[in-house]
């Protein structure tokens, strides 16, 4: 290891282990927006937010190896999940913006996603429409300077507390799937949106459903051109199926290394089971470093959905391990942060940022150059 990344490594350490917040997060309602918006304050403040962006976006500009190195020592500190009312903001919006947006876009929404002054929810999904996006019915037409926006979205998470949504709308009808749609930043005060938050099996409210009854939104907050959000949207899922999700695979990993360390001896078979979890999360790991340093100042490839799919199951046979190690009345498992709340939340893995057969799709026709499955 090279000085600079082994200073880079400390420092790391050294702002963690100084600033992660003692107590975890809420999960869901204002208390939780609050929660996260503090957090990725302090880390604007420290310097540590945004650090894979662009310099003249706000970030720091530093290399994907450094970026592994804080992810690390994140996971290391058992900081807040990467995975709450923050991730849409930080994996999807800013950087869909900065890649597809216009500088007047780029500059009145990336300084506020960066210093935590907003929150971000997805508007993808839709009652008849989960994860093939190319039949979605929620409409945009265009009025004026407008675009009057009617339909409905799901599983939207966060949506009762964000500022902004990421939406996607067909506005072209007559069009095929790669020019009928638009996607459009959306803000969440407009006048007819209502939202309705979804309690899931594990506990939270953390998903809405959204209805738009002539929501009037400026063509202004098109991104990506009219009519060409498919485009737009698979750049945005590209990032979700990459390595937006590192820290927590890392942190993963070493709850493995945990599970390993309790399961006594006395039980052979669990042992090895929780032994090749071990293994099955050392390859992904590896895998996602792979991926990264290969993509590195590139948008995310088809390649990202190996490791979504990967880390998916990954995390739903750690969480199945864990409930078998210790039993599902053991302090380890009970309430809201323990093991029995992440198994019931991990079912979602494998539907989020489109299903584990449409990643299974995407791998064999875009990886493998398989022939296309029946439409």
């Amino acid at each position: 290891m090279s000085g600079s990344i082994a200073d880079f490594r400390r420092e790391a350490r050294s702002w963690l282990e100084a600033n992660v917040p003692s107590e975890p997060s809420p999960e869901d309602g204002p208390a939780s927006r609050e929660y996260v918006l503090a957090w990725q304050k302090t880390q604007a403040r420290g310097g540590w937010a945004g650090i894979a962006w662009p310099k003249e976006h706000g970030g720091r500009g530093l290399s994907v190896l450094e970026q592994i190195v804080w992810f690390e020592e994140y996971a290391r500190a058992k900081a807040p999940s990467p995975l709450n009312a923050s991730f849409v903001m930080l994996n999807h919006a800013g950087p869909t913006v900065m890649a597809c947006g216009t500088e007047e876009q780029k500059a009145y929404h990336l300084p506020k996603i960066l210093n935590g002054d907003v929150l971000w929810c997805q508007g993808f999904s839709e009652p008849g429409s989960g994860s093939d996006l190319g039949s979605l019915k929620c409409r945009g037409e265009v009025d004026g300077d407008d675009l009057v926006i009617n339909g409905t979205k799901i599983w939207s998470s966060f949506a009762d507390v964000a500022e902004w949504q990421e939406l996607l709308i067909r506005t072209n009808p007559g069009a095929s799937t790669s020019r009928a749609m638009s996607w459009i930043i959306c803000p969440m005060d407009a006048p007819g949106i209502t939202v309705r938050p979804i309690r899931t099996m594990a506990g939270p409210q953390k998903y809405c459903e959204v209805f738009y009854d002539n929501v009037r939104v400026p063509l202004a907050n098109v991104v990506g051109g009219l009519h060409n959000g498919w485009a737009t949207a698979n750049a945005t899922l590209s990032f979700e199926r990459g390595t937006a999700a590192l820290a927590l695979l890392i942190g993963y990993v070493l709850k493995v290394e945990e599970l390993l360390a309790d399961c006594p001896q006395s039980r052979p078979e669990l042992r090895l089971r929780i032994a090749r979890l071990r293994a099955e999360g050392a390859s992904i790991r590896a895998a996602n470093y792979k991926l990264a340093l290969d993509l590195e100042n590139s948008v995310p490839d088809a390649s990202g959905s190996l490791i979504r799919l990967s880390f998916a199951e990954f995390t739903q046979r750690v969480a199945a391990a864990a409930i078998d190690l210790y039993g599902i009345d053991a302090p380890q498992v009970v309430g809201m942060h323990g093991w029995g709340h992440d198994y019931l939340d991990v079912f979602s893995e494998t539907i989020a940022g489109g299903t584990a057969e449409i990643q299974r799709n995407i791998i064999g026709e875009r990886l493998l150059g398989l022939p296309r499955g029946p439409r």
